[in-house]
């Protein structure tokens, strides 16, 4: 793909991140971060000339707005994540994430967007038993004031506030599922960066609850490679995809020994009490992704867990 304008939110990201190095050279790219994550700055496109850098939210709709003229590709990646904050700001995650999406829907169908609108969803709409969820399996809810479905619920409606604009008004619209996303360029709360991070200087790794909540890792190459077939593939349009990898299953503590294992390390492994609902399983099929997007992924968990931990040493992000 060439000569095309793209428009990211929350382009600050480590997702975003990856997809703009494969973009950037062929195409015009303007991030719209409020930067409270930033995996963009200290990389090597930051000052790219084919990247402009908008500084902003996407609660601000006229900003939003006026920033989106002129692309053909929005790419909606903005929004709370990491149960940490979901647990400490309910409010804001339920704003940013729905009144967000509302905002940036909005503003692709005034300023016309007929390539692609990307709106990125979470696995976690599945509930707390996701085994092999295909994206037609029945959503779950949760449970009204339990912290961890705040999120999930925040998501469901953006996909159907996605959905409904691609009814109703024709956007392009694609929706994606992540499954645990992990990789080089990551920040915040994800299990396995902090995992390496603390294995990587023998202190101790904390798990929340037992570890036998079940997890399917995808390296983010992976995700992006997937996330591209979104954005270029006609057959996408008006669909949802679950994107992840079935075949890297592993346990909480499972992957807490593993990452041990592979980095030599000799970091004490500790339980505490959850932060709150857990999900016991969460493994997509990802039978869609193959059969429309002709997607499969390859990295496999410890080849993922080498590569992170070799950006994370080389990045200076362990001191």
């Amino acid at each position: 793909m060439k000569g095309k304008k793209i428009f990211i939110t929350g382009g600050a990201g480590f997702i975003a991140n990856t997809l703009i190095k494969h973009y950037i050279n062929d195409n015009h790219i303007t991030v719209y971060d409020n930067f409270h994550r930033d995996t963009l700055s200290g990389s090597d496109i930051a000052n790219h000339p084919n990247l402009k850098i908008v500084k902003g939210d996407v609660l601000d709709a006229t900003a939003l707005t006026e920033a989106m003229k002129g692309a053909e590709i929005v790419i909606h990646a903005a929004g709370i994540a990491g149960i940490d904050t979901v647990v400490k700001s309910p409010v804001r995650t339920m704003q940013v994430n729905m009144i967000g999406t509302a905002n940036a829907l909005e503003a692709a169908k005034v300023n016309g967007i007929k390539d692609r609108f990307i709106d990125f969803s979470t696995s976690e709409v599945f509930g707390s038993m996701a085994f092999k969820s295909s994206e037609s399996d029945s959503t779950v809810s949760g449970s009204a004031g339990e912290a961890r479905w705040t999120y999930a619920v925040s998501k469901l409606a953006g996909e159907h506030l996605a959905h409904a604009y691609f009814k109703q008004y024709q956007l392009p619209v694609v929706t994606v599922r992540p499954f645990n996303v992990y990789g080089p360029g990551q920040t915040g709360e994800g299990a396995i960066q902090i995992f390496i991070k603390k294995a990587l200087k023998n202190e101790e790794i904390h798990i929340d609850g037992d570890g036998s909540q079940i997890r399917a890792w995808c390296f983010v190459d992976d995700f992006v490679n997937c996330l591209i077939r979104c954005v270029e593939n006609p057959k996408a349009i008006g669909e949802s995809f679950n994107i992840g990898n079935a075949r890297a299953v592993i346990t909480i503590l499972g992957l807490a020994q593993l990452v041990c294992r592979v980095l030599k390390s000799d970091s004490k492994i500790v339980f505490d009490p959850p932060l709150s609902a857990d999900i016991a399983i969460r493994i997509p099929s990802v039978e869609k992704t193959k059969e429309i997007l002709d997607f499969k992924a390859q990295v496999d968990l410890e080849e993922g867990v080498l590569r992170t931990a070799e950006w994370m040493k080389s990045s200076g992000f362990i001191k």
